[in-house]
């Protein structure tokens, strides 16, 4: 068995780092609440952003981390395909709650449309995952719809952050989780897909 050298070490804490900060559950938290202060500056904007986080993001991430020390899944980024189906069933069934919460207190229309998007691109991420039996980044469709949705959201400046696309995409690379092709998938998934309905949506 080979000893990995300092350097390799180095790599693999690096890309754990950029997977753990970057996570899918980590920028839904951030997007939601940059786009609840953008449709409602204030502490308004972002008291519908963290309710809608609440949803889409910290309860579902937890209920991952949660299932993971129960050894429900392998760990809390579910990097074991064959056990993707409860887990994207289960956020699936937060955002559905989380939208529907949304719409009867009457959250700003993009907050909404935020949270229809993210909602619709589960569905797509579970029919590939399911369906097809390939396991597209999560990290990096989530990533990718990001830096679009910041993008329609703020300005086109906010595309400086592509690059972060980037570097997620080599952290999961790096730690095998995933394939060049996976990647790239997802990234095109989240960017081509949440992006677009967003815009639609609103």
């Amino acid at each position: 068995m080979t000893t990995p050298t300092p350097g390799r070490r180095t790599g693999e804490r690096a890309a754990r780092l950029v997977t753990e900060v970057f996570a899918p559950g980590v920028l839904v938290v951030v997007i939601l609440l940059a786009v609840g202060w953008y449709s409602a500056p204030g502490p308004s904007g972002l008291g519908w952003g963290l309710l809608a986080a609440l949803f889409c993001g910290i309860v579902p991430y937890g209920i991952l981390i949660v299932g993971a020390r129960l050894g429900w899944w392998s760990d809390h980024h579910v990097g074991d395909r064959r056990q993707r189906l409860v887990p994207l069933a289960i956020i699936i069934v937060c955002v559905t709650a989380g939208i529907s919460t949304l719409v009867f207190l009457g959250a700003p229309r993009p907050m909404v449309a935020l949270v229809a998007a993210i909602l619709v691109t589960l569905f797509v991420t579970l029919a590939i995952t399911v369906a097809a039996r390939w396991k597209i980044s999560v990290h990096t469709a989530v990533a990718g719809g990001v830096v679009v949705l910041l993008a329609l959201t703020y300005g086109l400046y906010t595309l400086a952050l592509v690059p972060l696309v980037g570097l997620v995409a080599w952290s999961r690379v790096r730690l095998r989780d995933h394939t060049v092709t996976q990647v790239i998938a997802g990234a095109a998934l989240g960017a081509g897909l949440a992006g677009p309905l967003f815009h639609l949506f609103t």
